[in-house]
């Protein structure tokens, strides 16, 4: 860490010097004004994880406005993976604003967004012919999936699966497991939203990936029954809901038997997708094929864009004027998609996923070896998670992360926690991120946990 006595001019991009500094202590006074503004104009509701008032990111680093620079291990959420400030996007995104900023693609259509259904036509699994649609967020394209597969089957019933994280719209909401702070209070849910037991490898003693399959579809068609039910979503690797990896198999079953029922297979790949998991997309790691894949987070270097891509014949289905919206799939954002996955594909960003995931993966085991309140290490490429817990009981310690975390905040490291008994740590670092501050950033969390 560089100690530094006046804050550092921050332009923003590649051009950001690539270190850890602190100037203050975080918050930094500039920082605490603006978070004594957020608190007079912004509703309560909208929270916030670190106290700190950003002027510039990129690299692997966030500067504030009192010049200190974290390490970033989140990436918005999974959202920048090409880097903030991408020179690529930035360049992409500046040419378009000076040719025009929005028409509405259903008044007036442009090639930008066509542009962009072709590339996601073209990267999801599956060689079938498909269509895309553009939306504005995650949970936006969720319920359009949905959407489109109750309008393709003319059944109703979806199911969702334990720890799920699908969204904040009411729909979603009834998709989502975690209670607090996504749900309470802000029902009642959608109807015809069932839930089954997910693959929990660390959890599920001892449970193959086939068996916990078998579990899953005994109760939809017990409770649900498949004559009504329209789709089954799930995240191939759960984000919000703890980073857990299904085990081997559990995927590849629910394919199966959905593909010999007719209901429609939902891969919800909203923090998954995109060169994070160390492939396009985590549904190839089970060499799964989704009827539907749902896309957003990492898909415009930041800007608001959300995707659902899938068979020609369900995505078909909808009426005209069906789908769409005010901004959906709006100019900018798709110039900033283009240029994001040209990135994705010509500055080898999905092998350094995997580069990412080998250091995360080797560092966080040495510090499970060492200390039994790590009870789990998973994940794959840039999106890894530890697990904190009694180690008599193997209870969740939330307390633990929470203390660990606040380590990491106050010592110049953005990190982020998640699992429905906010007790897993997440590390989703841009994948821009050089190996010295990944490695740093790792070590600042191991000092939390020495002093917790």
């Amino acid at each position: 860490m560089t100690i530094v006595d006046t804050p550092a001019t921050a332009t923003g991009g590649p051009s950001l010097a690539q270190e850890r500094r602190l100037v203050t202590a975080i918050p930094g006074p500039r920082s605490q004004e603006l978070i004594a503004r957020k608190a007079a104009a912004v509703a309560s509701g909208v929270g916030h994880t670190l106290p700190i008032s950003v002027v510039a990111a990129g690299g692997g680093v966030v500067v504030d406005a009192d010049g200190n620079s974290l390490i970033d291990l989140g990436s918005g959420i999974a959202v920048t993976g090409v880097g903030n400030a991408n020179p690529r996007v930035v360049d992409a995104v500046t040419a378009q604003l000076n040719a025009f900023t929005h028409t509405c693609f259903t008044v007036a259509p442009y090639e930008g967004y066509v542009a962009v259904a072709e590339k996601l036509n073209e990267l999801t699994p599956g060689d079938h012919e498909k269509r895309s649609a553009l939306f504005n967020s995650g949970a936006e394209a969720v319920e359009n999936a949905v959407k489109i597969a109750r309008h393709h089957t003319k059944k109703q019933a979806v199911v969702a699966f334990d720890h799920a994280y699908h969204g904040r719209t009411n729909l979603t909401m009834g998709l989502t497991a975690k209670n607090i702070p996504y749900k309470s209070g802000f029902g009642p849910f959608a109807p015809e939203v069932y839930r089954a037991p997910l693959s929990y490898p660390y959890r599920d003693g001892g449970l193959d990936g086939r068996e916990a399959a078998a579990r899953a579809i005994l109760q939809i068609e017990k409770q649900v029954g498949v004559e009504n039910l329209a789709a089954v979503i799930i995240e191939p690797i759960q984000g919000e809901g703890g980073f857990i990896v299904p085990a081997p198999g559990f995927l590849p079953a629910l394919v199966e038997w959905a593909n010999r029922n007719g209901v429609v297979f939902i891969a919800d790949e909203v923090q998954t997708g995109f060169g994070r998991t160390g492939a396009w997309f985590a549904s190839e790691h089970e060499g799964i094929v989704p009827d539907l894949v749902v896309t957003a987070k990492g898909i415009a270097g930041g800007l608001p864009l959300s995707a659902v891509t899938g068979r020609a014949e369900i995505m078909d289905s909808a009426m005209a004027g069906g789908l769409g919206g005010t901004y959906g799939g709006n100019p900018l954002a798709c110039a900033a998609a283009l240029a994001a996955i040209e990135a994705y594909e010509e500055e080898g960003l999905i092998a350094r996923a995997q580069e990412i995931g080998a250091v995360l993966l080797g560092r966080l085991n040495a510090l499970r070896t060492a200390d039994p309140r790590i009870g789990d290490v998973r994940g794959r490429g840039a999106m890894v998670a530890i697990e904190f817990v009694d180690p008599e009981t193997g209870a969740p310690d939330p307390k633990l992360t929470a203390e660990v975390a606040a380590y990491a905040h106050a010592h110049g490291v953005v990190l982020l926690t998640c699992g429905t008994y906010g007790n897993v740590i997440r590390f989703l670092p841009p994948l821009t991120i050089g190996d010295d501050l990944l490695v740093e950033g790792i070590g600042i969390v191991a000092e939390g946990l020495k002093r917790a």
